[in-house]
C-alpha cells in the first residue's frame, strides 16, 4: 500500500480503475486502459501498474496475453510477477500448463530472482501434474535451503506432491520432520496412504491426530480417512468414522455424506450405502455417481440403471464419472439400447472426446456383442491409450474373435505401447481359446521381458493357457510358482487336469485347495464333477454334489446338474438320470435332455433315447444334432414314420446340420478346415495326401483280413 500512496494522483486514479476492471473482469475496458498506459509510456515504466496489469490478465484467464506482458516487464527481480504466472499455469492442472510453470521457475532461477513460499506452492502443484519426481525433489532442496521448516504452507505443498507421486515413505519422513502441522497437512498424509490403499496406516495417522488434539477434525480430514476404506474387511472402521461424523454434526456436509456413501459402496455394503443415500437431504451429482458406480461394481447393473433414471428425473446433471458408471452397468446387463441412449446423451453433452468416457463406451459395445461399433470407436481416436488397447483386446476375446485380439496385440507392440497385466491376461485367454501353444509361449516370453510376476491375474491366465493347450507340465510349474493363488488359479489347474484325463489328480488338488483354506466357487465344483464323470466315480460325484450346498452354501446351477446327468449317463444309470432330470428344481431347458439322449445312444437304450428326443422336440430344440440323433434312433427301431416326422419337423423349422470344423497350429500359423471347404491354398496337396493315406489304410486292412483268413484255414 505504501507503493500505491507514493503514486501521483493520475497514476493512483489509473491504478484504482484497473483494480475495478479486474474485480469485474471488464476485459474491453481494461484492454483500453492497457493501450492508454502504453501510449503514455506508463507501461512498463511503472512497476506497480505493470504488476496490476499482469494480475488483470491472470485473473481473467488470458494467460497468453499475460505471458506476453510478462516478457515486456522489466521488474523481474522480485518474486511477485513470477509467482502470479507460475501459479496461474499450475492451477490449470493440465500437463502443458504445468510444463510452462516449471519452465518459468527455471527462468526465474536463471534471472537470480529469489523464490518464496508462493513460488514453491505452484512448482509443487505443477510437478504433481507432470509426475516429475526429479523437479519435486529439487524444489524440496530449495525449500530446505530458503524456507524455514515452520512454513506449514509450503511444506504441506511438498508433502502433497510426494503423496500424489506415490512416495509415501518420503512423504511420511517429511511429515514427521514438520515442526508445525495444520488440518491440510494431516488430511494430505492420510490421503497419501489412502491413494496407496494402505488403510491401516491412514487410520494410524488419523488416530494420532485425534489423540493429540492439535487440530479439529473437519470435513477434509474425514473425507480423506473415509477414502482409505475400500475393502470389505475395513468396513467396521468406516462405520466408526460414520459414527464420528454423526457425533460431530458433520453428516449434513455434502462432501462427508458423499464420502460415506462411496465408502459403503466400495466395501460392498450396498444396504448401508442406500440407507445413507436416502437419508441425505442434499444430494449432488457426486452422491448419485457414488450410488450408481457402487451398484455397477457390485454386479447389480439393473439397480444402477434405475438410479440413473431417477437421477435424470430429478433434473440432476450427471458428471463424466456418473456416465462411466452407467456405461459399466450397461456392459454388465448387456442393455445395449440404454447404452446407445447414454452414448447419444454424452455426445450431446460434449463428453464423447474424453478418453475416460471413450474407454467405457468401447468396453460397453464390446461386452454387448457390438464389436464392430467398438472397433469404430477405437479407430476414431488418433492416439488410444493403454486402457483403450486393453479394452479392445478384451472385447475381441469376449466375442470369440481371438485371432483379431492377437493381431491387435501385435499391432500394439509395433507401436511401442507397453502392456499391463490385464492386457497380457486377455492375450493369454485368446491363445487358450485357439489352443495356440507356440503363440502362448511367445506371450509368456513377453511377460518375462516386461518384468511381470506370476501374481493374479497373469499367473492364472498363464496356467490356464498351458493346461488348455495340453501342456500340463508347464501349467503345473506356473501354478506352483505363483506366490499367491486365488480361486481362479485353483480352478484353472483343476480344470486342466480333469480335461486331460487326470481326474484323480484333479480331485487330489481340490482336497489340497480345501486344506489350504481356499474357498471353492461354483466353477470349482463344475471341474471336479467333470473329473468324476470322466473317471466313472458315481458315488464321489454324488458326494461333491451334496457337499456344494450343504458345506459351502453354493446353490447348484444347470452346469452342475448337467455334470451329474453325464456321470449317471456314462455309468449306464440311464433311468436314474431320467428321474434326476425330472426332479430338478431349476429351469434347465433343453440342456439335460440333450445329454441323456447322447448317453442312451451310447448304451443302446433306444426307447429311453426316443423319450429324451421327444422331450427335446417338445421344448422346441433348434440343435440339428438332437434331431439327427433322434432320427437315427427311430431308424434303428424300425419306426420309419417317426423318422420321416422328425425330418419334416427339421425342414419346417429351417434346421440344417452344421458343417464340422477343425483347426491345427503348424509353424506359428493356425489352419482352419470346414467340411466341403475348398478355399485352403494347399487344398489340392491336402486332398492328394488324404487319398494316399486312405489307400494305405485300406491296403493294410485288406492285408490284416487276409492274415486272419489264412490263420482260420
Amino acid at each position: 500500500m505504501s507503493q500505491v500512496a507514493a503514486l501521483s494522483p493520475t497514476l493512483c486514479h489509473l491504478f484504482t480503475k484497473l483494480r475495478h476492471f479486474t474485480d469485474h473482469k471488464s476485459i474491453p475496458n481494461a484492454k483500453c486502459l492497457h493501450a492508454h498506459l502504453l501510449k503514455n509510456g506508463v507501461f512498463p515504466a511503472s512497476a506497480i501498474l505493470s504488476i496490476s496489469l499482469l494480475n488483470f490478465y491472470v485473473k481473467c484467464n488470458l494467460l497468453a496475453e499475460a505471458h506476453l506482458l510478462f516478457d515486456e516487464m522489466p521488474c523481474k527481480d522480485v518474486a511477485l510477477p513470477w509467482n502470479m504466472l507460475i501459479n496461474s499455469y499450475s492451477q490449470r492442472a493440465a500437463p502443458h500448463y504445468s510444463f510452462s510453470a516449471l519452465q518459468l521457475f527455471k527462468q526465474m532461477l536463471h534471472h537470480r530472482s529469489l523464490p518464496n513460499s508462493h513460488t514453491f506452492a505452484g512448482v509443487f502443484s505443477a510437478a504433481a501434474v507432470l509426475e516429475d519426481a526429479v523437479m519435486a525433489r529439487q524444489a524440496h532442496c530449495f525449500v530446505v535451503k530458503l524456507v524455514g521448516s515452520s512454513d506449514v504452507f509450503v511444506y504441506s505443498s511438498a508433502l502433497n506432491v510426494y503423496c500424489k507421486l506415490g512416495f509415501v515413505s518420503e512423504g511420511r519422513k517429511l511429515f514427521d520432520e514438520m515442526s508445525e502441522r495444520n488440518s491440510v497437512t494431516w488430511s494430505t498424509m492420510i490421503s497419501g496412504y489412502a491413494l496407496q490403499r494402505l488403510t491401516n496406516e491412514a487410520f494410524e495417522v488419523f488416530r494420532v491426530m485425534v489423540s493429540r488434539g492439535e487440530e479439529e477434525v473437519n470435513e477434509f480430514v474425514l473425507t480423506s480417512v473415509l477414502s482409505s476404506v475400500t475393502f470389505p474387511e475395513f468396513v467396521t472402521k468406516g462405520k466408526q468414522i460414520h459414527c464420528l461424523a454423526i457425533k460431530n454434526g458433520m453428516l449434513n456436509i455434502v462432501s462427508v455424506g458423499n464420502a460415506i456413501v462411496t465408502m459403503y459402496a466400495k466395501c460392498g455394503s450396498l444396504k448401508d450405502a442406500v440407507q445413507v443415500f436416502e437419508l441425505s437431504t442434499d444430494k449432488n451429482s457426486i452422491t448419485w455417481s457414488a450410488m450408481i458406480t457402487g451398484h455397477a461394481q457390485s454386479g447389480d447393473g439393473e439397480a444402477a440403471l434405475v438410479l440413473f433414471k431417477d437421477m435424470h428425473s430429478s433434473d440432476m446433471k450427471p458428471s463424466k464419472y456418473t456416465l462411466v458408471g452407467v456405461l459399466n452397468a450397461c456392459s454388465d446387463t448387456e442393455e445395449i439400447n440404454v447404452g446407445k441412449q447414454v452414448h447419444g446423451y454424452l455426445t450431446k453433452s460434449g463428453f464423447e472426446f474424453q478418453v475416460y468416457i471413450m474407454t467405457a463406451l468401447i468396453d460397453m459395445y464390446a461386452k454387448c456383442g457390438f464389436i464392430v461399433d467398438a472397433q469404430q470407436g477405437f479407430d476414431y481416436l488418433d492416439e488410444p491409450d493403454l486402457v483403450l488397447w486393453t479394452s479392445m483386446i478384451g472385447g475381441y476375446v469376449k466375442n470369440g474373435e481371438n485371432e483379431n485380439a492377437f493381431g491387435l496385440y501385435c499391432k500394439m507392440q509395433m507401436e511401442g505401447i507397453p502392456p499391463n497385466e490385464l492386457t497380457m491376461a486377455s492375450v493369454l485367454k485368446a491363445c487358450s481359446c485357439l489352443s495356440a501353444l507356440e503363440q502362448g509361449k511367445q506371450v509368456h516370453a513377453h511377460i518375462v521381458k516386461n518384468g511381470f510376476s506370476l501374481e493374479v491375474p497373469i499367473g492364472s491366465a498363464l496356467s490356464t493357457m498351458y493346461t488348455k493347450c495340453g501342456s500340463l507340465g508347464d501349467g503345473y510349474t506356473v501354478f506352483r510358482r505363483m506366490p499367491a493363488r486365488d480361486v481362479v488359479s485353483w480352478n484353472a489347474m483343476i480344470s486342466g487336469l480333469s480335461q486331460n484325463g487326470r481326474g484323480i489328480e484333479a480331485l487330489d488338488l481340490f482336497e489340497e485347495m480345501h486344506l489350504e483354506g481356499a474357498k471353492p466357487d461354483y466353477v470349482t465344483f463344475i471341474n471336479i464333477l467333470f473329473a468324476c464323470s470322466h473317471m466313472g466315480l458315481v458315488e464321489r460325484g454324488w458326494e461333491y454334489f451334496q457337499m456344494m450346498s450343504d458345506k459351502f452354501g453354493i446353490a447348484p446351477r444347470v452346469e452342475h446338474y448337467a455334470c451329474m446327468v453325464d456321470i449317471l449317463g456314462r455309468a449306464g444309470k440311464l433311468q436314474e438320470a431320467k428321474e434326476f432330470i425330472e426332479s430338478a428344481t431349476i429351469d434347465h431347458g433343453l440342456y439335460l435332455w440333450r445329454i441323456l439322449l447322447g448317453a442312451c445312444r451310447n448304451h443302446h437304450n433306444y426307447e429311453l433315447g426316443a423319450y429324451a428326443g421327444e422331450k427335446l422336440m417338445e421344448l422346441g430344440s433348434e440343435e440339428s444334432s438332437a434331431y439327427v440323433l433322434l432320427s437315427s434312433i427311430y431308424s434303428t427301431l424300425g419306426r420309419l414314420d417317426d423318422v420321416e416326422r422328425v425330418r419334416r419337423i427339421m425342414s419346417n423349422m429351417g434346421i440344417s446340420k452344421e458343417p464340422g470344423c477343425s483347426w491345427i497350429e503348424l509353424k506359428n500359423q493356425v489352419h482352419v478346415f470346414v467340411v466341403g471347404d475348398m478355399l485352403h491354398p494347399e487344398i489340392k496337396r491336402i486332398r492328394a495326401e488324404l487319398w494316399r493315406l486312405t489307400k494305405l489304410m485300406k491296403e493294410a486292412e485288406e492285408e490284416l483280413y487276409q492274415l486272419e483268413f489264412d490263420s482260420v484255414l
